[in-house]
């Protein structure tokens, strides 16, 4: 009875318009944050962060920039893996470079650089649009791939064409190399994912955001109405790149700390975001976070169930994972395309007006 609105009484309009107007769902906001930042970092071990913890909050990272970019604006990307390997190349570059700068700045640095090359793929965006468009990013995928594997200048003139990520720290405490710590690679990681959530929600409920939106139901009638579609689309590609960029270098930099790019950047990370956000929820940031959860937490629940319970061959349980995600890819298309947030918000109404039945 405590998930109510009577008593929430907005008097000016900031309060009017705020992410959470119910009491109870700030606190749950709160609470979340306090158990992410103080508690579970003195829990944790490299088995959760490597397994759980550090995938989900990268994937989460791109599956908001991607997120922004179909689910807000309505354009369709299939090169999300070729942006993430910009933003882990251009950090590799940058960490090798100038290794007296805060790893803080590559990651940022790294993520505006990913923003510039999709702002450059987005260009055909304004002369076309649906399979066309899906056909020229993933064409912008298989293009960077080839571009960094071509190009020695991109690793460096190694001989096995990998980049290694070199020892970096922050305040002293190592986040890049084999000798970090657990808890300070999550923490790092978790700086980026809150920011990337924080700047993402308040974006998308702006005045660019909706600009985004109007554009994603009728580019037409949006611009009839003084909507700019040369601005919009652009800016959305320049947001989306962004994230996506950063979780490109945070995936290299701290998660891997060696990638060679067509076996951690091809195709099927693109597809793998691109479930994520369809199974989330398109246009959520909560659906981003929901998606990427779920696609992280399956294989290991399979695994634990398949694998050391019921005793499965490997390769089974693999197919079994895929033939799930492709199973509820269908379902979700179909019965719910708003995926898992509109799940979640349809019983958060049925929890405010419960025990009633309307």
């Amino acid at each position: 009875m405590f998930y109510r609105e009577a008593g929430d009484f907005s008097t000016t309009y900031p309060q009017d318009s705020q992410t959470f107007p119910i009491k109870f769902d700030r606190w749950r906001y709160y609470a979340v944050l306090f158990v992410a930042v103080v508690i579970i970092p003195f829990v944790i071990n490299d088995y959760w962060v490597n397994s759980i913890f550090m995938p989900f909050l990268i994937y989460a990272i791109a599956a908001i920039g991607l997120n922004i970019l179909v689910g807000y604006c309505g354009q369709v990307s299939l090169g999300t893996g070729g942006f993430m390997a910009v933003g882990a190349y251009a950090c590799y570059k940058l960490m090798t470079g100038f290794p007296e700068v805060s790893m803080f700045i590559h990651v940022l640095l790294a993520g505006g650089i990913t923003a510039m090359v999709g702002v450059l793929f987005g260009l055909p965006s304004l002369r076309i649009k649906g399979f066309y468009l899906a056909v020229a990013t993933l064409a912008a995928q298989f293009f960077l791939v080839w571009l960094f594997n071509k190009v020695s200048w991109f690793y460096n003139y190694s001989a096995s064409g990998q980049i290694n990520a070199p020892e970096r720290d922050v305040f002293g405490i190592l986040i890049t190399g084999p000798n970090t710590e657990a808890w300070a690679t999550y923490m790092f990681c978790l700086i980026f994912t809150i920011f990337s959530a924080v700047v993402a929600r308040n974006l998308t409920r702006g005045a660019v955001g909706r600009q985004w939106m109007a554009i994603r139901d009728m580019d037409i009638a949006a611009e009839i109405i003084g909507v700019n579609p040369l601005r919009a689309k652009l800016t959305a590609f320049a947001v989306s790149s962004f994230f996506v960029g950063i979780s490109g270098a945070l995936f290299f930099a701290v998660y891997l700390g060696a990638v060679e790019v067509g076996e951690a950047f091809g195709i099927t990370k693109s597809f793998l975001v691109l479930f994520m956000i369809i199974i989330g929820g398109l246009g959520s940031i909560f659906g981003s976070f929901a998606g990427a959860a779920f696609l992280v937490l399956l294989p290991v629940l399979l695994k634990i169930i398949g694998v050391d319970w019921l005793g499965w061959p490997t390769d089974i349980v693999a197919h079994l994972n895929l033939v799930i995600v492709g199973g509820l890819i269908v379902v979700f298309l179909i019965a719910e395309p708003h995926g898992l947030a509109q799940l979640w918000r349809v019983a958060k109404e049925k929890l405010r007006l419960w025990p009633f039945p309307h």
